[in-house]
């Protein structure tokens, strides 16, 4: 799965709280300074080439939507994090965490108890 550029994860960010919307609906979640609705506008295609996004048409104005939910993402890119970081160990990078900040024990704890109480997929 190809990664998200800084400005593609933002669109979809809004995309995926909208579930589906125009370009204008898109910019209006921008925050300020916006950018130029063409820009928007090439945003949203290249996400729709890399797969992201679909699109339904109505005349001349397209309403976008999301083609993968923000879970799947989420699990996809962490999975490729870990192992560009490392080296698929899970234990390596929380303790990379917990060394650079300085996670204490009960945070640790509670980390381990959310860990145990998710159910894998």
């Amino acid at each position: 799965m190809k990664e998200l550029t800084k400005a593609e994860e933002q669109i979809m960010q809004i995309l995926w709280d909208l579930k589906k919307g125009f370009v204008k609906d898109i910019l209006e979640r921008l925050p300020d300074p916006k950018p130029a609705y063409n820009t928007v506008s090439t945003i949203v295609r290249i996400l729709q080439e890399k797969g992201f996004v679909g699109h339904e048409t109505f005349g001349k104005s397209h309403c976008y939507f999301p083609m993968l939910d923000k879970e799947t993402y989420t699990r996809k890119f962490l999975r490729n994090f870990i192992g560009n970081y490392f080296n698929n160990s899970f234990p390596q990078m929380v303790s990379f965490f917990a060394k650079e900040e300085k996670i204490d024990l009960k945070e640790m704890e509670e980390i381990l108890e959310f860990i145990k109480n998710t159910p894998n997929k």
